[in-house]
């Protein structure tokens, strides 16, 4: 059996693209096993508790790192953008961690698919971008794959089930915030200062329902917080591997993932409208994903020629 050694030597080998693509399944497959983590713990412990412990345990797994680079890892001029990052994330967390308690596991990471599409309009409103008619039309196509799921009036709606949805625009603002800030600051840096605010800013609601959790669930948190450790840092590897465009769609396998593990440990199946209104809102973004990558590259383009044409005599 090869050593893990002979296996990274093996993986570099391979064209970056597809690595990318093995790093973006590997972290869906991820964080597929973290919603079941969490719903495990839910047994025992409030959401709150179980977001707090997660965050202690991924700083925990970061400290090693901080250690051996040195405190200048902690460098930045933009403090006040990493606590309002982590207040964006805690609130997603939040959301999150207490959808995957109460709603089906499918159901709810097909809804929170809808990251993108918020992104896409936080994107226009907030910073400025341009977004033109095609990239509205397939945010709009997105939104009607969230109706498809839904199907308002044709099945009971619930406000958990807005829960998906509202840890996806927090989720989409944290990722506009990482965006401007990955301008100035190493990806490294970024998951470091988000686990470092996020920790005492957990602790503080986490009090109002604490319990002291047992040995077997104290496991399954110190394993919640070094998966998302992991996850973070394959997801990030993979965006430094290839184009966003071309990885972003293997993390559509979070649903079948989680289908089956959901199936198998909770006995849950997903209906047939959560698959077509969750292929629906994938496709939308990943033409999302694609088209603005078009973008980039026709800007880059552009920009290129014009500084040729500026240093001709």
């Amino acid at each position: 059996m090869p050593s893990s050694g002979e296996l990274l030597e093996r993986l570099k080998a391979i064209p970056a693209p597809i690595q990318g693509a093995l790093y973006m399944t590997a972290a869906a497959a991820c964080f597929s096993v973290m919603n079941v983590l969490v719903r495990l713990a839910a047994v025992e412990l409030h959401p709150f508790e179980i977001a707090f412990f997660r965050n202690l345990f991924a700083l925990a797994v970061m400290l090693p790192w901080l250690a051996r680079t040195g405190m200048g890892a902690l460098r930045t001029e933009r403090l006040g953008m990493h606590v309002v990052r982590a207040v964006s994330g805690l609130i997603a967390m939040y959301a999150w961690f207490t959808a995957v308690t109460l709603l089906p596991m499918a159901e709810a990471v097909a809804l929170n698919f809808t990251v993108p599409l918020f992104a896409t309009v936080g994107a226009a409103l907030v910073l400025g971008e341009t977004v033109r008619a095609r990239r509205w039309s397939a945010t709009l196509i997105g939104f009607a794959g969230v109706m498809i799921i839904l199907r308002p009036g044709f099945a009971e709606i619930t406000p958990i089930m807005g829960l998906p949805m509202l840890a996806a625009v927090f989720m989409a603002i944290s990722v506009l915030m990482v965006k401007s800030l990955s301008g100035s600051e190493q990806p490294a840096t970024i998951v470091l200062y988000m686990a470092i605010f996020m920790t005492p800013l957990s602790l503080i609601p986490a009090l109002f329902v604490w319990t002291w959790p047992g040995w077997t669930t104290l496991g399954l948190l110190a394993a919640l917080g070094c998966m998302a450790t992991i996850a973070h840092l394959w997801l990030t590897r993979s965006y430094a591997l290839a184009d966003a465009s071309a990885v972003i769609p293997y993390d559509y396998a979070r649903l079948p993932f989680v289908a089956v593990i959901a199936y198998f440990m909770f006995g849950e199946a997903p209906d047939l409208w959560t698959w077509v209104g969750a292929a629906v809102i994938a496709a939308s973004a990943v033409y999302i994903a694609r088209r603005e990558a078009q973008v980039a590259r026709e800007r880059a383009a552009s920009r290129a020629a014009g500084e040729a044409a500026r240093g001709q005599p």
